[in-house]
């Protein structure tokens, strides 16, 4: 893609000149196969082009197709030419290099189908059904906390808290965490989405409480309460991207797993010491 950009700014433009004093050539029935230029006897087809264009960036695409058009054929007809010019001269480094290329374009094509047949709208139900079934009704908490090293630390400002100190400025001025510069303030919370001897404390707790010190592996909290309320879940479209992630991530294991293990693989490079990665000499 780097090394197409490169060249394509001055052909764009060479193409843009061209065209608008030339008039647009009569439609003729084509397919990916139509020849639309040769180098020394090799052919470039529509297909080529059409498969270039679709690896352009979101800018070269927008441009006219006129334009579009000629400075894609001009490219493929560089291309082939430089690539003629090493006829006879590739290195044992080129070949790998291509071959790298092309096990990597076609594992991708793979895992597109892989992908394809498993983001379902279907399956997006089924994942969404099950991720958030049991959503609606679920509460939700909004708290606070200090966080300070020691219990003797956190009872001394509980003290503070309990005569009537501004819970937020005590958190501000003491807290060791990130929350510090909001007062403390954590926002809102589900079931298991904070360790279990804050989640219990908070649990056990009524809006306006505060409770502590209670120790986790972060230290001693102060914990104030401030509301709680009852989730619902999401609309689907909302967390769909989401869901196909995660769709995606398992289909994807699950397909290479199967391929794998259906495979025959030997490993008979496993003794060669992994310092040979870094021998560029071996390429020679």
């Amino acid at each position: 893609m780097a090394k197409f950009a490169a060249f394509w700014p001055r052909l764009a433009l060479g193409a843009a000149c061209v065209f608008g004093l030339v008039a647009p050539a009569a439609a003729q029935d084509v397919s990916a196969d139509t020849v639309v230029a040769t180098v020394n006897g090799t052919a470039i087809t529509l297909g080529h082009m059409i498969v270039l264009r679709e690896t352009l960036p979101d800018q070269y695409q927008a441009l006219p197709d006129d334009v579009l058009f000629k400075g894609i054929l001009e490219q493929l007809i560089q291309q082939a030419a430089l690539e003629q010019s090493l006829a006879g001269k590739t290195t044992k480094r080129d070949a790998l290099a291509l071959e790298n290329s092309r096990r990597g374009y076609l594992s991708g094509v793979a895992l597109e189908g892989v992908v394809a047949a498993a983001v379902t709208d279907t399956a997006l139900q089924a994942a969404y059904d099950a991720k958030y079934a049991g959503a609606g009704g679920q509460t939700e908490y909004h708290a606070a906390h200090i966080l300070v090293d020691t219990q003797e630390k956190a009872a001394a400002l509980k003290a503070e808290i309990d005569t009537g100190a501004d819970f937020a400025e005590l958190a501000r001025a003491n807290s060791t965490d990130g929350a510090a510069e909001s007062g403390g303030d954590l926002g809102w919370f589900g079931p298991g989405m904070m360790v279990k001897p804050f989640e219990d404390a908070v649990l056990a707790m009524k809006p306006g409480e505060v409770a502590g010190p209670v120790q986790t592996q972060f230290g001693w909290h102060l914990i104030k309460l401030a509301e709680t309320r009852i989730a619902s879940a999401p609309p689907l479209d909302q967390v769909r991207d989401e869901l196909a992630t995660e769709i995606e991530k398992t289909a994807v294991a699950a397909a290479i797993d199967a391929l794998t293990a259906a495979a025959t693989v030997t490993r008979p490079g496993e003794g060669i010491d992994p310092a040979a990665l870094k021998d560029q000499s071996l390429l020679d």
